[in-house]
């Protein structure tokens, strides 16, 4: 148990040095993948949080993590459509989105939603080890590996569903991803569920993608250009994230 813990501690420290990296980063402007690390190390701190529902100070930092979240998701959007359209010699319409980056770059680094994360998370080795010195922690790791295999078995219900929600799926491949690599000595997935589940969330990552832009294009002028080639993209897309999932269930399961 104690290992456990100290392995979670320090996983907890490290997420957070990596939030301040991407904040300095952010703030300065120095690159264009700070946000997208600053969501990555959000999403690893969620799945490392899910399985630990209950314990104290869980839920406020659930909750802080979840709106630094929904703070950046718009502009990292807009952020891979800009590059999308960079790409592809759209030049204005990727200009006119990128110049918006800067600045929000900046607003992101000094939100009060990433102020109070940080706070939060800086604190949370402390709740985790008054939880341990006042027994609370008993049965963890059991209680991690029960979490850990009803969120793959909610993956294996889904992908038998004929009618299955795309959206749902990318959401379940993506929470199982991460949580198996948060405890990679408790996931115990089978051999090719790791790459089956990075390919799976790929496919399913460019059919979102094109299926998004296509709703803004409803009310962008500028991306009217686009509409025919992604409805094309979108098509491929599914076939080939349908392919996948059907790997990945026979593979997997």
């Amino acid at each position: 148990m104690s290992a456990l813990v100290d392995q979670l501690v320090a996983q907890i420290i490290g997420l957070e040095v990596g939030l301040l990296s991407c904040q300095a980063r952010l703030a300065a402007v120095t690159d264009d993948e700070a946000l997208h690390d600053l969501r990555t190390t959000v999403r690893r701190l969620r799945s490392l949080l899910r399985p630990l529902r209950g314990l104290p100070g869980v839920e406020q930092l659930e909750s802080a993590a979840r709106a630094v979240g929904q703070l950046t998701t718009p502009l990292r959007d807009r952020e891979v459509l800009a590059a999308y359209l960079q790409q592809h010699d759209y030049a204005e319409a990727a200009a006119r989105r990128m110049r918006q980056q800067p600045n929000a770059y900046r607003q992101v680094a000094a939100s009060p939603e990433l102020a109070q994360l940080l706070l939060i998370l800086g604190a949370f080795p402390r709740f985790i080890r008054a939880s341990q010195h006042q027994h609370l922690l008993k049965g963890l790791r059991a209680r991690i590996e029960k979490r850990l295999a009803k969120q793959w078995q909610k993956l294996d219900a889904a992908l038998d569903d004929p009618d299955h929600d795309r959206h749902r799926l990318r959401l379940l491949i993506k929470r199982v991803r991460y949580a198996a690599e948060a405890y990679p000595q408790l996931g115990k997935l089978p051999a090719k569920a790791m790459s089956r589940l990075k390919s799976a969330q790929g496919a399913l990552g460019d059919w979102h993608d094109c299926w998004q832009w296509l709703a803004q294009a409803g009310h962008q002028a500028d991306l009217q250009p686009c509409v025919a080639v992604w409805h094309r993209t979108m098509a491929e897309a599914e076939g080939r994230a349908d392919r996948v999932l059907d790997k990945l269930a026979a593979d997997c399961f």
